[in-house]
């Protein structure tokens, strides 16, 4: 009772709120305790159990197969007989045998001793019992390579939820999408080749691309074969990783052939087992093709269909799972798919549409499935016995002998029940139009069931298109679910809109927004934090949210992890995008934000606790936007690398050229940190692929409008955390953007300033050095109100502008360095001349200069990350070391004792000095790629040192070691070692080394003359060398071979081969640095060295004096709105033009255009053999019309010509029909659309096989036999009458014609009113007869009298209201509400009525939802109101003696301020926990009894309302 966790109270104000979603098993079908067993160390194990096992679980691991030796024997049982009965039977070899099947060696040693059994009959309750099972591990297939699977003997007993356990947690399978039970022949059987091709191409593409498990029968024969063949097939033909389909055998083992070798108690790592179909007898073997098997062992041998309980109870649990992937959590769907089969397989497809389970028939494969499939498309009515007996005799010619009468009975029956429920039913018909494939035959299946299930509101197309985005098939989705059938609003594919972004499925995306999905109501904050909290964990920007977030943690001291919020996403991006950026999503000023979640219980989308549908049902005013809902979502999409994801949503955005250098920017940063290979490539190609979008809109911008194309460079953009377009163009490194032609002549005219570009240089120069020439035209300005002599703006804008100041900081600094020379090698006196204190001043200016650059900060990033900033710059380290040498060097010459030294290093750094006019150069369009190239080879020279200095020293130590003996002077080692071996490179080959042109008086014998050498190695006479000279010589030949000819040669070619790539890219390298150097002078003071002074004197005053904000002179521009608004709306309808123009071009594509023309063909080609095909179905159907028409005639005359012999025209015979049954079936089948079926003239629901509530089948009623006047001599019905004990007055259970006989019908017994409204009935044998007929059953059932038992239904309603009062409408006709109910130990819908008892007036399950007081006042209403049903009622309970009537009384509220239904609403209640009440829309596929769907329907007949 409390498992369902109902509310023990309904308020009024609750009534129209959702209820909990209950589970879909029928009340007729009551679980079994087993099923929900607690299974003994479940719950330890699957802690054990890694998770990781699941993407590849073969083969089993050392700690796997612990876990899998433990948890198994525990948890899963065998069967075996424990007594020896002897069987009346003998084995295939004449053995005896056991009642069970099996030899008496193949018992247990105890089963054949207790002598007081034999003889007696065999009970399998007693005989057989159950114990650990000794069979399970991996099964390899001998002969047939590396096939290996997974396989387990269980007990028929078993819990589904053990072995749904097994294979989830320890054999590491993930819960499927979609459940595929094939069912059909198990002998072999023959199949049109192009039927079995489309077949299995069709089955594996649907388990494939849904993530599906297959489960057969496992066996190597039928349709098992079939399945493992299409598998096989489909794995031979595809990678590894695509083609992990899972297939599930589940057989019986005490069929399966050779399972000796699969016994192993300990487990089999792995068991060899050996298909060996040309022994197997009886038996039969496993298919190799499948990769896990569960064998069912009830402890016989050689029964087959032992595994079906099982079988069906395991696919039933499965289905009832929630498999939560990606954001949407659905009930795992099942189908069955059937291919020929024989009576099993009726019974199979008969139980699976009984369940509710959708059915595709191949038609074609033959027996079962081509009888179902030929009368399909027919109504019930023509379903008869004869037509299914000619349907048999022609598919089963072969047994058709084998079926009694009663069996054909049987088949009608169960064909009719079928065929009554075509939206469980789907033929697959080769050929037909729009169902080319099995797997969209499937899958439509699957939809059409679901499509008219009994539902609430749009739960169903909400649970259609969680399927669709949960198997990935957006062709599905468009063909079945965005249809003119269902008006999907924005609002209701948010959750899976969420869904599926998260589990990364762009064409789904592109679907939602394609239906109108806007992104900016989609993307709230709490959106973002739910996205960012489901990042994939391998990702790497999830990694780095962790380590923010450790911390984070570290520094609050706190032990628990702190939760993920949006400020922590900008720390990372900020790093990423880099610290010119402003934080995209500031931390918030107050505590943390309570999360808003309001849960909607029947549709589960739960993933880490939060609820995706309760992120957008929430008031507006509650609900935080974001500021850029489009760019939120592309950088999520970026950071995880999700190409097509990221494409879809950057061609909604309106900032599209700063979206696209910002992903550059993060893509490039993500990548250096990134150890995958394959990713950090991938990564930098989608990097690149950004920099070209950008570059593809600049450029359509820049064609149209010069002047607002480079307003977008410089634009400030709020969403991009305050940067422009051009800063983050550079930030990323884009070259190839920044070296753009509208790129440089915007940076050109910010080099020119205001001076017009077309002023030449000798100009510039001339009016520099004679300034009052400014005031001629000799100088042009492009702003023309400079252009009139005498305006004092000439002076300012010509000496402001950046290549101006450039030209006199060059005349300032050369002249800085020709005083400085000149003082060096003229003027250096040991008192500073005049000249030498100008140059400290002028080197005091730099200085000053140097310390502004460092601390100007725009950005307000610090002092810490601005030095850094600094420092990063080659040329800023250059000045760095040219001030510290200098001042290095002017230290040491103010102190007398060092001023030699100190000239050397002033000289020094004169030299570092020089180096630094190499960055002046940089700006020339000649000399500075040449620059770059010089870096880039002094690298070069850097590596190469290394491979120099490897044969200099070696050679040195040799050859020092060799020729002087004892060298203790360090600097004559060096010299020796390194200094002459280098020279020894370009020529200068030491006089000593050969012995011929030694001289004594050039070294030093004993090393005392610090000035010479020490001599080498000499004779006595210190006359001539004693070294060996052939070995000197040879030493230095090849030290000059590999390092003249070798390393040399090989600088030559790193040198050539560096030029030759620099030269490709030096005009896009020095574009891009040129940047750098116009960015310095246009913030840079316009006054040269040393009279900058006076600017850095004028920005202390300001600055320390005055606290005036700082003149920001970087690149950027802020607009004003409408102007940026403008702006955008210009660049984004550019940015549209582009994205059409890229996709002309790809259609323009040579390859394209191919694949595109094999597409068609093969199209044009199925069309061909579909047309082809249709074409000879319709000849053979006019030719089997013709010859029926010819046979019909030929009786006809035959008819004719016997009555003219007997001289009249009364013939014996009946007048053949001249009609042909064949060519109403062909009529029939070539309907396009199913026939729709008039109301049953019959009960239906009376016949039901299984009587609800036990397990007695009720004998099998055609339509055609229903009625008692029609002959069935075949009919005997079991009785069944149920004991009430609980009722207190109820007709006896059994059928004594003693107790029959006080029974008083079609009158009044007692307080027991026996009358029927149909008048009287007939009573034989002291039973009374239904009136509707047959069905199947005798007795009176669960019900209580036997005869009509009344019952009343009240049909409350009231109109269903908007918001604003007025009556809502559908299809023209207004919309009604209903009060429904759903009763204790019922998953059914009901309306508040039921049975009366006698002498009452009200049922009993009305009574239990109205309070007591307000009994009276009901039955009021119920006299007031309208009966529109006054009779039988067709009820699953009902039998051939006793069954419902019931009347059925509208009670309608037709205004809502109806004070009655006001007092009713407030007199509801729930007088049992588990009662639920509900005021519902009226709708045809609401979840009610369908006998209470009827009255419904009459009702909103007589109110003219919808249904």
């Amino acid at each position: 009772m409390s498992a369902r966790g109902r509310c023990a109270k309904v308020l009024p104000s609750e009534l129209n709120k959702v209820c909990p979603e209950r589970g879909d098993e029928p009340a007729t079908h009551p679980r079994k305790m087993s099923d929900f067993e607690v299974v003994p160390n479940l719950q330890q194990s699957s802690s054990s159990v890694s998770r990781s096992r699941r993407k590849a679980h073969f083969p089993t691991g050392s700690n796997e197969k612990e876990n899998l030796i433990s948890w198994i024997p525990e948890n899963i049982r065998k069967k075996e007989c424990t007594y020896f009965v002897e069987s009346s039977q003998t084995s295939d070899s004449g053995r005896i045998v056991c009642e069970c099947g099996y030899l008496r060696e193949q018992h247990l040693d105890d089963a054949a001793k207790p002598p007081i059994f034999l003889g007696k009959e065999w009970d399998p309750s007693r005989h057989i019992q159950e114990m650990p099972t000794d069979a399970f591990g991996d099964i390899r297939f001998t002969g047939l390579g590396q096939k290996t699977g997974k396989y387990v003997r269980v007990s028929s007993d078993t819990p589904p939820r053990v072995i749904y356990h097994l294979m989830t947690q320890h054999w590491g399978l993930d819960a499927p999408n979609l459940l595929i039970s094939v069912t059909g022949g198990a002998k072999n059987f023959i199949m049109k080749p192009r039927l079995r091709n489309i077949f299995r191409q069709g089955l594996v593409k649907v388990a494939q691309t849904t993530g599906a498990w297959i489960i057969t029968g496992g066996s190597h024969a039928g349709v098992m074969k079939q399945v493992g063949e299409a598998v096989r097939d489909f794995i031979l033909s595809c990678s590894h990783k695509e083609g992990e389909i899972v297939t599930i055998g589940i057989a019986t083992w005490g069929t399966v052939y050779n399972r000796e070798s699969l016994v192993c108690p300990m487990g089999g790592f792995p068991a060899e087992y050996v298909l060996d179909e040309e022994n197997q007898g009886s038996l039969s073997c496993l298919d190799s093709n499948h990769s896990h098997f569960i064998l069912v062992d009830d402890g016989t041998h050689g029964r087959y269909g032992v595994e079906i309980p099982l079988r069906t109870r395991l696919e039933k649990f499965i289905s009832e799972q929630t498999k939560v992937k990606g954001g949407v959590a659905i009930k795992i769907p099942i189908v069955c798919v059937v291919l020929e089969g024989g009576p099993g397989t009726l019974d199979t497809i008969y139980n699976a549409i009984t369940n509710g389970i959708p059915c595709v028939i191949v038609e074609g494969s033959g027996r079962v499935a081509d009888v179902i499939a030929q009368v399909a498309n027919l109504p019930v009515a023509r379903i008869t016995i004869a037509l299914i007996q000619k349907k048999l005799s022609i598919l089963f010619h072969d047994t058709y002998e084998l079926f009694t009468e009663r069996k054909l009975v049987e088949w009608t029956k169960k064909i009719q029940d079928i065929v009554r429920s075509r939206q469980l039913l789907t033929i697959f018909r080769e050929g037909k139009y729009g169902q080319q494939d099995v797997d969209v035959a499937i899958l439509q299946a699957l939809f059409k069931a679901s499509r008219n299930q009994d539902h609430f509101g749009r739960e169903n197309w909400d649970y259609q298109l969680k399927l669709a985005v949960a198997w990935n098939r957006v062709d599905i989705a468009r063909s079945e679910i965005f249809t003119d059938d269902h008006d999907w609003k924005p609002a209701d594919l948010h959750p899976v809109m969420a869904a599926a972004l998260i589990s990364n499925k762009p064409e789904f995306v592109k679907l939602f927004l394609e239906q109108g999905v806007c992104l900016k109501d989609f993307v709230t904050w709490d959106t973002l934090v739910y996205l960012y909290d489901n990042l994939a964990p391998s990702c790497l920007f999830h990694s780095k949210l962790q380590k923010v977030l450790l911390e984070e943690r570290e520094h609050t001291a706190g032990s628990k992890m702190p939760r993920l919020q949006m400020h922590h996403v900008s720390q990372v991006l900020r790093e990423l995008l880099g610290c010119s950026t402003q934080p995209l999503y500031p931390k918030p000023k107050h505590t943390e934000r309570p999360r808003l979640s309001i849960p909607v219980p029947h549709i589960k989308l739960n993933v880490q606790g939060s609820s995706l549908r309760s992120l957008y049902k929430r008031s507006a005013g509650r609900v935080t936007f974001t500021m850029d809902p489009i760019r939120d979502l592309l950088i999520w999409a970026v950071v995880q690398n999700r190409k097509e994801l990221a494409e879809i949503i950057w061609a909604q955005s309106q900032d599209c050229m700063a979206a696209a250098l910002a992903c550059s920017k993060i893509l490039k940063e993500l990548a250096k940190e990134e150890e995958d290979t394959d990713t950090t490539d991938d990564m930098l190609a989608l990097a690149e692929e950004y920099e070209h979008k950008a570059i593809g809109v600049f450029t359509d911008c820049y064609r149209k409008d010069e002047e607002r194309a480079q307003k977008l460079l410089t634009r400030v953009s709020e969403a991009w955390g305050k940067t422009t377009c051009l800063q983050l163009a550079l930030e990323a490194k884009n070259m190839n953007f920044v070296s753009h032609g509208g790129v440089q002549a915007f940076l050109t005219k910010v080099w020119w300033g205001k001076l017009s570009v077309d002023n030449s240089l000798w100009r510039v120069i001339t009016c520099m050095l004679l300034f009052p020439l400014l005031y001629t035209n000799l100088i042009t300005f492009r702003e023309k109100r400079l252009q009139p002599t005498g305006c004092l703006a000439h002076l300012r804008a010509f000496f402001t502008a950046p290549i101006v100041i450039f030209l006199m900081n060059i005349l300032s600094y050369f002249t800085f360095l020709l005083l400085f020379a000149y003082v060096l090698m003229v003027d250096f006196q040991p008192m500073p001349s005049w000249r030498e204190y100008l140059i400290y001043f002028w080197l005091f200016s730099l200085v000053c200069e140097e310390t502004r650059q460092l601390l100007y900060d725009p950005d307000g990033l610090g002092v810490v990350k601005m030095a850094s900033l600094y420092i990063k710059d080659f040329w800023n380290k250059l000045d760095i070391c040219a001030i510290l040498v200098f001042i290095a060097g002017l230290t040491c010459r103010l102190i007398p004792s060092t001023l030699y030294p100190g000239r050397i290093i002033l000289s020094l750094a004169f030299i570092i000095f020089c180096l630094r006019l190499m960055h002046i150069f940089t700006v020339s369009k000649t000399l500075g790629p040449k620059i770059i190239i010089v870096k880039r080879m002094m690298k070069d020279v850097f590596f190469f040192l290394f491979l120099l200095a490897v044969w200099v020293v070696s050679f040195g130590v040799a050859k020092q070691a060799i020729l002087i003996h004892n060298e203790e002077r360090v600097e004559w080692l060096f010299r020796g070692v390194v200094y002459h071996s280098y020279l020894t490179i370009f020529g200068q080959i030491p006089s000593y080394i050969d012995g011929v042109n030694f001289n004594i008086d050039q070294c030093s014998p004993n090393g005392t003359d610090p000035y010479k050498p020490k001599c080498p190695e000499t004779n006595a006479d210190n006359k001539e060398p004693i070294f060996p000279e052939w070995l000197t010589v040879i030493l230095l030949c090849l030290y000059l071979l590999f390092t003249n000819i070798l390393l040399l040669n090989l600088l030559i070619a790193m040198f050539n081969y560096t030029f030759q790539q620099v030269q490709e890219h030096t005009d896009k390298i020095w574009k891009f640095q040129r940047h750098d150097l116009i960015q310095e002078y246009h913030g840079r003071p316009p006054a040269p060295p040393p009279l900058i002074l006076l600017n850095h004197l004028q920005l202390l005053v300001q600055r320390g004096l005055l606290h005036r904000p700082a003149t920001h002179h970087k690149l950027k521009e802020k607009l004003e709105k409408n102007e940026e608004a403008a702006l955008l709306s210009w660049e984004m309808y550019l940015k549209e033009n582009y994205l059409q123009h890229q996709q002309c071009q790809e259609k323009q594509n040579t390859e394209q255009m191919i694949r595109d023309i094999a597409q068609r063909v093969d199209v044009l080609a199925e069309l061909l053999d579909l047309d082809q095909m249709k074409r000879t179905g319709v000849v053979e159907q006019r030719l089997g019309s013709l010859e029926d028409q010819v046979h019909q005639s030929a009786q006809a005359l035959r008819w004719m010509m016997q009555a003219l012999r007997g001289n009249g025209f009364s013939s014996g015979e009946d007048v053949p029909a001249m009609g042909s049954s064949k060519a109403l079936e062909a009529k029939e089948i070539d309907l396009k659309g199913k026939p729709e079926e008039s109301r049953p003239p019959y009960h239906v629901l009376a016949r039901n096989l299984l009587y609800p509530g036990s397990h007695t089948l009720r004998f099998p009623v055609p339509d055609e036999k229903v009625p008692w006047e029609v002959d069935f001599p075949l009919y005997d019905p079991p009785a069944y009458s149920a004991d009430h004990k609980d009722m207190a007055v109820q007709d006896p259970f059994s059928l004594s014609l003693e107790s029959l006989l006080k029974i008083n019908y079609n009158t009044m017994d007692g307080l027991i009113d026996r009358q029927s409204f149909h008048g009287l009935y007939a009573v034989q044998d002291g039973l009374p007869l239904n009136p509707m007929g047959r069905t199947g059953l005798r007795g009176r059932g669960r019900l209580h009298c036997f005869g009509p038992n009344h019952a009343l239904h009240p049909v409350v309603t009231r109109w269903r209201r908007n918001l604003d009062g007025s009556i809502m409408r559908k299809s023209l006709k207004k919309m009604l509400e209903v009060l429904v109910a759903q009763y204790p130990l019922s998953d059914v819908w009901a309306l508040p009525g039921g049975s009366l008892e006698p002498g009452e007036t009200l049922p009993l399950k009305l009574k239990w939802i109205l309070r007591r007081e307000f009994w009276p006042q009901f039955q009021n209403l119920l006299k007031q109101g309208t009966e529109v049903h006054k009779g039988y009622l067709d009820d699953p309970r009902n039998t051939d003696n006793a069954w419902v009537e019931t009347v059925a009384i509208s009670v309608h509220f037709d205004s809502q301020n109806n004070v009655e239904m006001k007092r009713l609403n407030s007199f509801l209640q729930g007088c049992d926990p588990e009662l639920c009440i509900r005021w519902q829309v009226l709708d045809k596929r609401i979840p009610l009894h369908t006998n209470h769907k009827e009255l419904l329907h009459k009702v909103s007949a007589v109110l003219g309302a919808y249904y």
